[in-house]
């Protein structure tokens, strides 16, 4: 298996890409243009996994739908979410043609597909539907816009809450081994331990000591 990245749209969003030897990949988000990446390298979306629907991470989704690809997300299609006429308002040239989720999944599951075990968590505050992808065997951490380098993802949003947020993501990421790689919805990589001690939006508060 091989990671790819795709990144674009207005707000340079990041698309990730798990290829298989036989040509097929596992895509998570879907923004602009990664239907027409996947098309020049000759690879076969099976599954496409949202880590939420802002319009930025879903402007591909019906390409990637129509080419074979199966939606996975935390609710079904969310226009409310999706913010196509409010980020028209603002003068960006947004057009999300309409597509159907497949599978709607619940928090805290465990999705298995292609024999990869991914552990999914419930991560809102920045979106209320925002959940995080934990590939375990190769320790990546897909968080979408909850978690970047050195940052948090915006709260001022409809249904964002900063302090949910900072819990969820002391909570539910925070959690998990520090070596785990980050790939975050805009911007590099990173890892959970980095963030622990550094990130000076979301400071990692330990326990009191008993």
């Amino acid at each position: 298996m091989n990671l790819l990245i795709h990144t674009g749209g207005f707000v340079q969003t990041n698309g990730y890409i798990l290829t298989h030897d036989d040509g097929t990949c596992i895509v998570i988000d879907a923004p602009a243009g990664i239907a027409d990446f996947l098309r020049e390298k000759s690879l076969k979306p099976t599954h496409l996994l949202l880590t939420h629907q802002h319009f930025d991470h879903v402007d591909d989704v019906a390409a990637l739908r129509a080419d074979g690809a199966l939606v996975f997300a935390y609710q079904d299609y969310a226009p409310e979410i999706i913010m196509e006429k409010r980020i028209q308002e603002m003068g960006i040239p947004v057009k999300i043609p309409p597509y159907e989720v497949d599978e709607v999944i619940g928090e805290n599951s465990i999705l298995e597909i292609s024999g990869h075990h991914f552990n999914l968590a419930h991560v809102p505050g920045h979106s209320p539907d925002s959940i995080s992808f934990h590939l375990l065997t190769e320790s990546y951490l897909f968080a979408g816009d909850a978690l970047f380098n050195g940052s948090i993802g915006r709260t001022d949003l409809p249904g964002g809450n900063h302090e949910l947020l900072l819990d969820s993501i002391r909570q539910k990421l925070y959690i998990l081994p520090e070596e785990t790689t980050i790939f975050p919805g805009h911007g590099p990589q990173t890892s959970i331990g980095t963030e622990k001690k550094t990130n000076p939006f979301c400071p990692n508060i330990e326990p009191p000591t008993p």
